[in-house]
């Protein structure tokens, strides 16, 4: 029974560490970088993203999605995803790669591959874009 607890418990860690592996880190992702969009950026894209966004990311990010959300974790400073400054890269790629991993290393933003489909975070990405074009 013991061995099978430990053998339990040693799956259990090497999952954890495995998704925790994925996440997005500053400086960007050779490999993220290399992802393409496959959803065209188009009003209804936008609209799609605008709404994810305000169903997932605005708690943090903020309905501005300037960094200033209500229920940041204490101690955080979320991104404000309208200016130029991106620390884990600049493609959609990369933001694709943050959305669906989460932001390393210290891990205060999880990744939401479980809670959106891959479309809705492509379409966060073109929502993310159209501010920055502002």
């Amino acid at each position: 029974m013991r061995r099978v607890v430990f053998f339990a418990f040693g799956l259990s860690w090497i999952a954890v560490v495995s998704s925790l592996a994925g996440a997005q880190s500053p400086g960007g992702s050779a490999e993220a970088k290399k992802l393409k969009n496959p959803v065209a950026s188009s009003p209804a894209s936008i609209a799609a993203g605008k709404a994810a966004f305000q169903k997932n990311c605005r708690f943090c990010h903020g309905a501005d999605a300037k960094g200033n959300g209500p229920m940041a974790p204490e101690g955080t400073h979320p991104s404000d995803l309208t200016d130029d400054k991106w620390d884990r890269g600049s493609t959609d790629g990369e933001l694709f790669a943050v959305i669906r991993d989460g932001a390393g290393p210290k891990f205060d933003m999880k990744g939401y591959k479980r809670k959106t489909t891959e479309q809705e975070m492509w379409n966060i990405v073109n929502y993310i874009r159209s501010l920055q074009a502002k």
